[in-house]
Protein backbone atom coordinates (compact mmCIF):
# COMPACT_ATOMS: atom_id res chain seq x y z
CA UNK A 1 0.00 0.00 0.00
CA UNK A 2 1.15 3.58 -0.82
CA UNK A 3 2.02 6.17 1.46
CA UNK A 4 -0.78 8.45 0.55
CA UNK A 5 -2.96 4.90 1.54
CA UNK A 6 -1.40 4.37 4.49
CA UNK A 7 -2.50 7.64 6.09
CA UNK A 8 -5.73 7.60 4.24
CA UNK A 9 -6.08 3.55 6.17
CA UNK A 10 -4.52 5.13 9.84
CA UNK A 11 -7.65 8.36 9.46
CA UNK A 12 -10.26 5.64 8.95
CA UNK A 13 -9.02 3.36 12.02
CA UNK A 14 -9.04 6.69 14.27
CA UNK A 15 -11.84 8.23 13.13
CA UNK A 16 -14.09 5.09 13.51
CA UNK A 17 -12.61 3.73 16.49
CA UNK A 18 -12.06 0.26 14.55
CA UNK A 19 -9.90 -1.75 12.33
CA UNK A 20 -13.13 -3.50 11.36
CA UNK A 21 -14.87 -0.32 10.19
CA UNK A 22 -12.01 1.26 8.75
CA UNK A 23 -11.73 -1.62 6.25
CA UNK A 24 -15.80 -1.57 5.74
CA UNK A 25 -15.46 2.08 4.65
CA UNK A 26 -12.32 1.43 2.67
CA UNK A 27 -13.69 -1.57 0.91
CA UNK A 28 -10.32 -3.49 2.10
CA UNK A 29 -9.49 -6.30 4.76
CA UNK A 30 -9.20 -6.00 8.05
CA UNK A 31 -5.36 -7.50 7.82
CA UNK A 32 -4.78 -5.18 5.23
CA UNK A 33 -5.82 -1.55 6.68
CA UNK A 34 -3.85 -3.56 9.92
CA UNK A 35 -0.90 -3.78 7.93
CA UNK A 36 -0.99 -0.26 6.37
CA UNK A 37 -1.11 0.91 9.68
CA UNK A 38 1.84 -0.58 10.75
CA UNK A 39 3.80 -0.08 8.20
CA UNK A 40 3.32 3.49 8.77
CA UNK A 41 4.32 2.88 12.19
CA UNK A 42 7.88 1.19 11.12
CA UNK A 43 8.63 4.03 8.63
CA UNK A 44 8.14 6.60 11.40
CA UNK A 45 9.90 4.45 14.19
CA UNK A 46 7.06 5.76 16.31
CA UNK A 47 3.42 4.09 17.76
CA UNK A 48 0.32 5.39 16.48
CA UNK A 49 -1.97 4.05 17.82
CA UNK A 50 -2.98 2.06 21.47
CA UNK A 51 -4.61 -1.46 20.46
CA UNK A 52 -7.06 -2.95 23.36
CA UNK A 53 -9.47 -5.44 22.37
CA UNK A 54 -12.43 -3.12 22.56
CA UNK A 55 -11.17 -0.26 20.90
CA UNK A 56 -8.70 1.45 19.09
CA UNK A 57 -7.08 5.13 19.84
CA UNK A 58 -4.28 7.25 18.49
CA UNK A 59 -0.73 7.74 20.85
CA UNK A 60 0.16 11.80 21.29
CA UNK A 61 2.10 10.84 17.62
CA UNK A 62 -0.49 9.24 15.93
CA UNK A 63 -2.95 12.16 16.95
CA UNK A 64 -0.45 14.66 15.64
CA UNK A 65 -0.01 12.45 13.01
CA UNK A 66 -3.76 12.15 12.25
CA UNK A 67 -4.17 15.95 11.86
CA UNK A 68 -1.49 16.06 9.43
CA UNK A 69 -2.63 13.42 7.40
CA UNK A 70 -5.71 14.93 7.36
CA UNK A 71 -5.25 18.19 6.13
CA UNK A 72 -2.65 16.32 3.72
CA UNK A 73 -5.55 14.11 2.10
CA UNK A 74 -8.07 17.27 1.87
CA UNK A 75 -5.37 19.30 -0.08
CA UNK A 76 -5.02 15.98 -2.24
CA UNK A 77 -8.31 15.76 -2.52
CA UNK A 78 -8.77 19.08 -3.41
CA UNK A 79 -6.17 19.14 -6.20
CA UNK A 80 -8.10 16.11 -7.37
CA UNK A 81 -11.57 18.09 -7.98
CA UNK A 82 -9.83 20.81 -9.18
CA UNK A 83 -8.23 18.81 -11.97
CA UNK A 84 -11.62 17.17 -12.66
CA UNK A 85 -13.22 20.66 -13.40
CA UNK A 86 -10.70 21.67 -15.16
CA UNK A 87 -11.30 17.96 -17.55
CA UNK A 88 -15.33 19.16 -17.06
CA UNK A 89 -15.10 22.90 -17.71
CA UNK A 90 -13.19 24.65 -20.78
CA UNK A 91 -11.14 27.17 -18.40
CA UNK A 92 -7.59 28.38 -18.42
CA UNK A 93 -5.63 29.30 -21.67
CA UNK A 94 -6.39 27.93 -24.92
CA UNK A 95 -3.64 28.39 -28.01
CA UNK A 96 -4.75 28.48 -31.50
CA UNK A 97 -3.03 28.47 -34.53
CA UNK A 98 -4.72 28.86 -37.76
CA UNK A 99 -4.96 30.01 -41.87
CA UNK A 100 -4.90 34.01 -41.61
CA UNK A 101 -7.93 34.24 -44.09
CA UNK A 102 -10.05 31.25 -43.04
CA UNK A 103 -9.20 32.75 -39.08
CA UNK A 104 -10.29 36.30 -40.04
CA UNK A 105 -13.24 35.74 -41.85
CA UNK A 106 -14.84 33.21 -39.87
CA UNK A 107 -12.65 31.42 -36.88
CA UNK A 108 -12.00 34.74 -34.91
CA UNK A 109 -15.86 35.22 -34.68
CA UNK A 110 -16.58 31.84 -33.54
CA UNK A 111 -13.82 32.28 -30.89
CA UNK A 112 -15.16 35.24 -29.64
CA UNK A 113 -19.25 33.32 -29.65
CA UNK A 114 -17.55 30.58 -27.62
CA UNK A 115 -16.22 32.94 -25.05
CA UNK A 116 -19.05 33.86 -24.77
CA UNK A 117 -20.49 30.65 -23.52
CA UNK A 118 -17.26 30.12 -21.36
CA UNK A 119 -16.42 32.86 -19.45
CA UNK A 120 -13.08 31.27 -17.88
CA UNK A 121 -12.02 30.70 -21.30
CA UNK A 122 -8.91 32.46 -22.61
CA UNK A 123 -7.65 32.04 -26.12
CA UNK A 124 -4.15 33.12 -27.69
CA UNK A 125 -5.35 32.82 -31.48
CA UNK A 126 -2.36 33.38 -33.98
CA UNK A 127 -2.94 33.29 -37.70
CA UNK A 128 -0.55 32.73 -40.39
CA UNK A 129 -0.14 30.76 -43.53
CA UNK A 130 3.33 29.21 -42.59
CA UNK A 131 2.93 25.44 -42.11
CA UNK A 132 3.90 25.25 -38.64
CA UNK A 133 4.39 22.21 -36.34
CA UNK A 134 1.99 22.14 -33.62
CA UNK A 135 3.86 20.63 -30.92
CA UNK A 136 7.15 23.15 -31.45
CA UNK A 137 4.84 26.07 -31.69
CA UNK A 138 2.86 25.22 -28.38
CA UNK A 139 -0.53 24.71 -30.29
CA UNK A 140 -3.36 23.06 -28.23
CA UNK A 141 -5.27 23.16 -31.45
CA UNK A 142 -3.89 23.60 -35.34
CA UNK A 143 -6.64 24.75 -38.12
CA UNK A 144 -5.38 23.20 -41.14
CA UNK A 145 -6.65 23.05 -44.84
CA UNK A 146 -5.64 20.10 -46.55
CA UNK A 147 -4.65 16.49 -45.96
CA UNK A 148 -3.03 16.09 -43.01
CA UNK A 149 0.78 15.20 -43.33
CA UNK A 150 1.58 14.75 -39.89
CA UNK A 151 0.91 11.21 -38.55
CA UNK A 152 1.89 12.24 -34.93
CA UNK A 153 -1.02 14.05 -34.39
CA UNK A 154 -4.86 13.61 -34.56
CA UNK A 155 -6.79 15.27 -37.18
CA UNK A 156 -10.31 15.87 -36.55
CA UNK A 157 -12.70 16.91 -39.49
CA UNK A 158 -14.18 20.29 -39.50
CA UNK A 159 -16.16 21.19 -42.17
CA UNK A 160 -14.91 20.83 -46.12
CA UNK A 161 -13.26 23.63 -48.24
CA UNK A 162 -14.59 24.00 -51.90
CA UNK A 163 -12.27 25.41 -54.31
CA UNK A 164 -14.23 27.31 -57.31
CA UNK A 165 -12.80 29.13 -60.24
CA UNK A 166 -14.64 32.43 -59.81
CA UNK A 167 -14.35 36.07 -62.29
CA UNK A 168 -16.15 39.26 -62.33
CA UNK A 169 -19.37 40.01 -64.43
CA UNK A 170 -17.13 42.84 -65.73
CA UNK A 171 -14.08 40.83 -66.60
CA UNK A 172 -16.32 38.06 -68.17
CA UNK A 173 -18.62 41.04 -70.27
CA UNK A 174 -15.37 42.17 -71.75
CA UNK A 175 -12.31 38.94 -72.06
CA UNK A 176 -15.35 36.37 -72.34
CA UNK A 177 -16.11 33.09 -70.08
CA UNK A 178 -13.96 29.71 -70.52
CA UNK A 179 -15.89 26.68 -71.75
CA UNK A 180 -13.44 24.38 -70.81
CA UNK A 181 -10.11 24.31 -68.60
CA UNK A 182 -7.96 24.31 -72.27
CA UNK A 183 -9.59 27.93 -72.36
CA UNK A 184 -7.74 29.36 -69.31
CA UNK A 185 -4.68 29.56 -71.51
CA UNK A 186 -6.02 32.75 -73.13
CA UNK A 187 -7.05 34.31 -70.01
CA UNK A 188 -6.04 36.41 -67.16
CA UNK A 189 -5.21 34.62 -64.35
CA UNK A 190 -4.36 35.33 -60.17
CA UNK A 191 -2.34 32.66 -58.94
CA UNK A 192 -1.54 31.69 -55.32
CA UNK A 193 2.12 31.35 -54.99
CA UNK A 194 5.29 33.55 -55.33
CA UNK A 195 5.62 34.11 -59.09
CA UNK A 196 4.03 35.19 -62.28
CA UNK A 197 6.18 32.61 -64.21
CA UNK A 198 3.72 30.20 -65.86
CA UNK A 199 1.69 28.34 -63.47
CA UNK A 200 -0.18 25.21 -63.36
CA UNK A 201 -3.37 24.57 -62.09
CA UNK A 202 -4.91 21.19 -60.94
CA UNK A 203 -8.61 20.51 -61.95
CA UNK A 204 -10.76 18.17 -63.48
CA UNK A 205 -12.61 16.81 -66.22
CA UNK A 206 -15.52 14.08 -65.88
CA UNK A 207 -14.18 13.22 -62.21
CA UNK A 208 -10.78 12.69 -63.95
CA UNK A 209 -7.56 15.27 -62.47
CA UNK A 210 -6.03 17.08 -65.09
CA UNK A 211 -3.00 19.73 -64.89
CA UNK A 212 -3.53 23.05 -67.40
CA UNK A 213 -1.30 25.35 -67.87
CA UNK A 214 -1.96 29.14 -67.17
CA UNK A 215 -0.51 32.85 -67.33
CA UNK A 216 -0.77 34.63 -64.22
CA UNK A 217 -1.14 38.33 -63.89
CA UNK A 218 -0.71 38.45 -60.51
CA UNK A 219 0.09 36.10 -58.17
CA UNK A 220 -0.27 36.35 -53.89
CA UNK A 221 0.40 34.35 -50.94
CA UNK A 222 -3.10 35.86 -49.89
CA UNK A 223 -5.75 34.75 -50.94
CA UNK A 224 -7.93 37.75 -49.59
CA UNK A 225 -5.67 40.02 -52.11
CA UNK A 226 -6.65 37.54 -54.93
CA UNK A 227 -9.89 37.65 -54.36
CA UNK A 228 -9.95 41.59 -53.79
CA UNK A 229 -8.36 41.65 -57.46
CA UNK A 230 -10.69 39.52 -58.91
CA UNK A 231 -13.62 41.26 -57.62
CA UNK A 232 -12.14 44.65 -59.41
CA UNK A 233 -12.07 42.54 -62.64
CA UNK A 234 -8.36 41.65 -62.96
CA UNK A 235 -9.16 38.20 -63.45
CA UNK A 236 -9.66 34.73 -62.98
CA UNK A 237 -8.54 33.26 -59.76
CA UNK A 238 -8.83 30.04 -58.15
CA UNK A 239 -10.23 30.52 -54.28
CA UNK A 240 -11.54 28.34 -51.71
CA UNK A 241 -15.09 29.60 -50.77
CA UNK A 242 -15.11 30.50 -47.24
CA UNK A 243 -13.03 33.37 -49.00
CA UNK A 244 -15.76 33.86 -51.97
CA UNK A 245 -18.66 32.77 -51.47
CA UNK A 246 -20.33 35.97 -49.66
CA UNK A 247 -19.24 37.24 -53.36
CA UNK A 248 -20.58 35.11 -55.23
CA UNK A 249 -23.66 34.95 -53.19
CA UNK A 250 -23.93 38.77 -53.99
CA UNK A 251 -23.33 38.99 -57.39
CA UNK A 252 -19.66 40.07 -57.25
CA UNK A 253 -17.93 37.02 -58.47
CA UNK A 254 -19.54 33.97 -60.96
CA UNK A 255 -18.32 30.80 -60.31
CA UNK A 256 -16.12 30.06 -64.05
CA UNK A 257 -16.08 26.36 -65.03
CA UNK A 258 -18.06 24.69 -62.57
CA UNK A 259 -17.90 21.01 -63.20
CA UNK A 260 -14.06 21.61 -63.46
CA UNK A 261 -13.28 22.14 -60.03
CA UNK A 262 -10.86 20.62 -58.31
CA UNK A 263 -11.70 18.18 -56.00
CA UNK A 264 -12.73 18.96 -52.36
CA UNK A 265 -10.01 19.70 -49.35
CA UNK A 266 -11.27 19.41 -46.26
CA UNK A 267 -10.73 21.63 -42.53
CA UNK A 268 -9.33 19.90 -39.99
CA UNK A 269 -8.19 20.43 -36.50
CA UNK A 270 -4.79 19.04 -35.37
CA UNK A 271 -3.76 18.75 -31.19
CA UNK A 272 -2.01 16.07 -29.76
CA UNK A 273 -2.66 12.52 -28.51
CA UNK A 274 -3.53 12.64 -24.97
CA UNK A 275 -5.67 9.88 -23.08
CA UNK A 276 -7.14 12.66 -21.36
CA UNK A 277 -8.22 15.86 -23.75
CA UNK A 278 -8.45 18.86 -21.61
CA UNK A 279 -12.04 19.81 -21.64
CA UNK A 280 -11.05 23.28 -23.94
CA UNK A 281 -9.35 21.50 -26.49
CA UNK A 282 -12.53 19.40 -26.55
CA UNK A 283 -15.22 21.59 -26.16
CA UNK A 284 -13.20 24.13 -28.98
CA UNK A 285 -13.31 21.53 -31.80
CA UNK A 286 -16.72 20.51 -30.78
CA UNK A 287 -18.03 23.98 -31.05
CA UNK A 288 -16.08 24.31 -34.32
CA UNK A 289 -18.04 20.88 -35.89
CA UNK A 290 -21.62 22.29 -35.19
CA UNK A 291 -20.82 25.60 -36.07
CA UNK A 292 -19.85 24.79 -39.99
CA UNK A 293 -20.41 21.33 -40.49
CA UNK A 294 -21.38 19.44 -43.85
CA UNK A 295 -22.93 22.72 -44.89
CA UNK A 296 -21.10 25.69 -44.23
CA UNK A 297 -22.22 28.69 -43.76
CA UNK A 298 -19.97 30.31 -47.20
CA UNK A 299 -21.62 27.53 -49.14
CA UNK A 300 -25.36 29.41 -48.92
CA UNK A 301 -25.24 30.77 -52.58
CA UNK A 302 -25.10 26.79 -53.52
CA UNK A 303 -27.73 25.69 -51.75
CA UNK A 304 -30.61 28.68 -52.63
CA UNK A 305 -33.26 27.46 -54.35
Amino acid sequence: MDKLAAMNALVKVIASGSYAEAARRLGLTRSAVSKAVMELEQSLGARLLDRTTRRVTPTEAGLAYYERCMAILAQVEETEAQVSRLHDEPKGTLKVNAPMSFGTLYLGNAIADLMILYSDLKVELTLTDRLVDPLEEGADVTVRIGMPTDSSLIARRITPARIVLVASPDYIATHGEPETPGDLVGHRCLSYGHTTSLQRWHLTVNGEPVSVSVASCMSSNNGDALRDAAVKGIGIAILPTFIVGNDIAAGRLKVVLPHNCPPDLTIHALYAPNRYLAAKTRVFIDFLVDRFGKNPPWDAWDRKG
